[in-house]
Formats: structure tokens, sequence, C-alpha cells
């Protein structure tokens, strides 16, 4: 073939699309506008994402500030410790600022409240609206143990026991990082207060005569465990409920009841103990001291009359026989002034004896009392 074939140029094959149209060349000039819109493009979107970058830094960093309240504490963890040490790791009342999370976290002490725990492990079951209307569950007459809570006194009886102990936090950094779960522990320590307290006192002192002392054994119990354990925290007034199975009840009541009544004759009795004791030594000392007087005033009589013969000694040795008839005419004048009826009886000049009758058993003569002027 010549060289007038192989440079013919090839025509497209039947029925085949035509080819497009050529595209002009671009000029220089085109170019250069198109790569400096391009380039101002790319500047303003690079500013605009410096902004939000630094908005989000600045947003970030703000995040990290917060607020301690007055009745709180704040310990500041940096990947769970604690940032300084001692003193220094407590943030006072205020406004304060850390990395936020996850760099960072902040832990709130409420120092200045008061906490509180419930031991129910010796309670019955029941429900806040139970609680609220201060009903109880009814009798079911058997004890159920997976749903009833309860205690063993030390005479061998159950009861129920629920207490509630408040307690202030007076060492932040112990409480919170030297357990696990601090209010669970002290719930547990409180169950343990209250079946120590139990079994060494009987169901009638703990429901009946000396509650308070059973309250007072619960709580001295908790503080010795607290105090072992070095929980941080200080305990406020608390309180202890005591109360009987509703199924036995009425058992209780009755024994309280004859409790009652055996108590009240005993001190029935031993005031009239009291009483009759009381009247019997005045009685005593009554009768004594009319004795001692009585006696006082014979010892007295005796010794005047002693000293009145004492006196009248030398007389009678002078002349006893005048003495004799001087003592009996001195008796005989006082006998004879007291009597009512006086008899006389003359002496016989035969000298001989006369009989004298008196009739005693016959009716008192009857004198008229002389009338006054």
């Amino acid at each position: 073939m010549g060289d007038s074939a192989m440079s013919a140029p090839s025509l497209p094959p039947v029925g085949a699309p035509p080819p497009p149209p050529p595209v002009p060349p671009v000029s220089a000039g085109a170019d250069d506008a198109s790569s400096q819109a391009l380039a101002e493009a790319f500047s303003t979107s690079f500013k605009i994402v410096k902004f939000l970058m630094a908005g989000l830094v600045l947003v970030f960093l703000c995040s990290g500030m917060f607020v301690v309240q007055p009745n709180q504490l704040a310990i500041v963890l940096q990947f769970g410790r604690p940032v300084g040490t001692g003193p220094e790791q407590l943030k006072k009342p205020g406004w304060h600022w850390a990395w936020p999370y996850p760099i960072n976290e902040v832990v709130r002490i409420p120092i200045g409240e008061i906490q509180t725990v419930t031991s129910t492990a010796g309670w019955h079951a029941t429900t806040p609206e139970m609680e609220a209307l201060g009903q109880e569950p009814s009798p079911q007459g058997i004890l159920r143990p997976e749903a009833d809570g309860y205690t063993l006194t030390g005479d061998g009886n159950i009861i129920h026991v629920r207490a509630t102990v408040k307690y202030r936090i007076t060492d932040p950094v112990r409480y919170v990082f030297g357990f696990a779960h601090a209010p669970t522990l002290l719930t547990n320590l409180l169950n343990n207060a209250i079946l120590y307290a139990s079994a060494r006192m009987s169901a009638d002192a703990a429901l009946y005569k000396d509650k308070a002392g059973f309250r007072d054994l619960v709580l001295e119990r908790v503080r010795q465990l607290i105090a072992q354990a070095d929980l941080g925290i200080t305990l406020e007034p608390s309180d202890v409920e005591t109360k009987t199975p509703v199924d036995v009840r009425a058992a209780f009541e009755e024994v309280n009841s004859a409790e009652q009544e055996r108590s009240r004759k005993i001190s029935d009795a031993l005031g009239y103990q009291d009483q009759v004791t009381t009247r019997a030594l005045g009685e005593a000392q009554a009768i004594l001291a009319r004795a001692a007087g009585a006696s006082n005033r014979l010892v007295t009589a005796i010794a005047a009359e002693a000293r009145a013969f004492q006196d009248q000694l030398p007389e009678y040795r002078k002349n006893p026989e005048l003495f004799r008839q001087r003592l009996l005419a001195a008796r005989l004048s006082r006998i004879m002034t007291n009597v009512q009826e006086k008899f006389f009886l003359p002496e016989r000049p035969e000298g001989q004896s006369r009989e004298l009758r008196l009739q005693l058993s016959r009716e008192p003569i009857r004198r008229e009392a002389p009338a006054s002027r």
C-alpha cells in the first residue's frame, strides 16, 4: 500500500455516534482567577474552623468551672486519684476550676447535712404507703422469714426492731476513699448492733420496761464499731423502735398487763407496809416516851418521899410513939377528906368489941350537887 493510503483518515463505523466537538483551549488568565478564588475559599474555611476550634476549647475549659455549696466540701480526682495532699485536697465553698471530665472528676461531700441510714433487718415487711398511713401487715398466723425481719432476744423471744441512725461526716477523705460505699457499711454495722443488743436483753425489757436502755445499748454498740472501722463520722441523736409481732401481740399485752398488775399489787403492799411500820414506830415512840415520863415522875416522887422520911427521922428517934400518932392522924385526915361516907365507932367504956356490918351491895346514895349561887 502507498503512503497516500496510510495517511488517509479512517472513517467511523457505520451506525456509531458522531464524535464530540473539540474543547477550545483555556487561556492562562482564566486559570489564575479560578485558583485565586479557590485559595480564598480555603482561607475563609480555615478561619472559620480556627474560630470554631477556639470556641470549643474555650467552652471545654469553662466547663471545668464548678461551685462548692456552703454545706459541702469537694475533692478533685485526676484520673481517679485525689489532687493535692492533706488539707489541700478539700475544696472549700466557693468557685473552683478543674480540668473537665475525663481528665478530672469532682466529688462533692455534704459535710454540713445530717445523713441518715435505717436498718430494716429486724423489721416486718411494709411499704411506704403503709408507713404513711400508720398501717401494719395483717396477721398471717406464721412468721415469714423471706419477707419479715426479726431478732431473737436473750430469753428466746422474737421481736421486731428498726433503728434509724443520723450522723455527720467529720473526715471526708476517709469517708469517701476509705470504703467502697460508707452508707452500706454503716447499715451493716447497725444491723450488727441490733442483733447484739437483742441477744443481751429480754423481750419484756426491750418492749416495755427498759426501751431507753435497749436504745442506748444499740447506739453504744454502733459507736464502738464506728470507732473500730474509723469511718470518719460522728453520730447525732438517733432512734430505735421495738415492736411485738402482730400475730402474738395479744399474748404479749396480756403478759404485760399481768406484770403491771403484779407490780401495782407489790407497790400497794409495800406502801401499806411502810404505813403500818411508820405508825407502829410512832406508837412505840409514844409509849416509850410516856413510860419514860411515868418512870421519871415515879422516881422523883419516891426520891421526894425518901427525903421527907430522911427529914422526919430525927423526930421519930426522939419520940417514936408520938411520931406514929402524928403520921396516923395525917393519913386519917387525908383519907377522911376524900371519902364520901364516914362511919364512926366510938369506943365502949367497958372495953368490949363492937360488931360492924356494912351493906356493900346496896344502891349507892345519890347526892345532889349544891346549887350554884
